[in-house]
């Protein structure tokens, strides 16, 4: 017979599986080749408001995009190399996300097949007004 601790630990894990099942169910798949697609975010970024778990994510993900990619080009131009520049620092929040994916994906049509991150990192990118040196 299992232990107290175990009890308490599948029922937990049980719990919390089940809170996340209602987004997770309805959650719009990702792209052919696994990337997050734009359908996902904007899917996200309209369910914010009202589910918990929606906002989580779509937290974690933005601010996942948003450092990784500080952190590539804080990389690529610091050192003697400085092959990039940006004349303002990064800025992410799910305004500017939902203003990009519209703006660089404005077919609903396609989004479930458009890949989200690149045309973010591509519109912060381009706000920093960031430039790559020869």
């Amino acid at each position: 017979m299992p232990s107290s601790d175990r009890k308490i630990a599948v029922a937990i894990l049980g719990a919390v599986a089940a809170s996340m099942l209602p987004f997770a169910a309805a959650a719009l798949p990702s792209t052919a080749k696994g990337q997050v697609s734009v359908g996902q975010v904007m899917e996200m970024i309209a369910k914010a408001d009202s589910s918990p778990i929606a906002k989580q994510t779509l937290i974690a993900y933005v601010a996942g995009v948003g450092e990784a990619a500080g952190v590539i080009v804080d990389t690529i131009g610091s050192g003697g190399s400085h092959l990039v520049s940006c004349k303002n620092s990064f800025r992410l929040d799910t305004g500017t996300v939902r203003a990009a994916l519209q703006m660089a994906a404005p077919r609903q049509s396609s989004w479930s097949e458009t890949p989200a991150t690149p045309l973010i990192v591509a519109d912060m990118v381009k706000r920093a007004g960031c430039r790559i040196k020869d």
